[in-house]
């Protein structure tokens, strides 16, 4: 018997994040950002998505996903240029994956390519 694919969760913020998306593809308008970090932490989903935020100085845009890494969390971040910030639609629809920790590259994310294209939701 084939497992279900995770469910998918568009959040337009992580801020709202709740216990039911626990085991989820949680899908955020948010910036990968280190504020994000406490929220991602608070719930278990399969997999957090971000957007890149443009990267920023000292890669303040992504600062979540390496330490979501050392949590144990996988996520990643879609460009800034393929989806607007504040959409998660608009990251699972167009996103383009432009950072990814090494939990999400296990799950099969690969940076370069499409959100929707790694992560196989129905």
């Amino acid at each position: 018997m084939r497992a279900a694919a995770p469910r998918l969760v568009l959040l337009v913020s992580v801020t709202t994040v709740q216990q039911e998306h626990a085991g989820c593809v949680v899908v955020t308008g948010s910036h990968g950002g280190a504020s994000v970090v406490r929220y991602a932490r608070a719930v278990a989903a399969l997999i957090y998505v971000f957007n890149d935020a443009g990267i920023g100085k000292d890669e303040a845009g992504i600062g979540a996903l390496a330490e979501l890494e050392r949590a144990g969390v996988a996520a990643a971040a879609v460009s800034h240029l393929t989806a607007r910030i504040g959409e998660a639609s608009d990251a699972w629809e167009h996103g383009v994956v432009s950072r990814a920790n090494s939990q999400a590259l296990a799950l099969g994310v690969q940076v370069g390519r499409p959100l929707r294209d790694s992560l196989h939701i129905a």
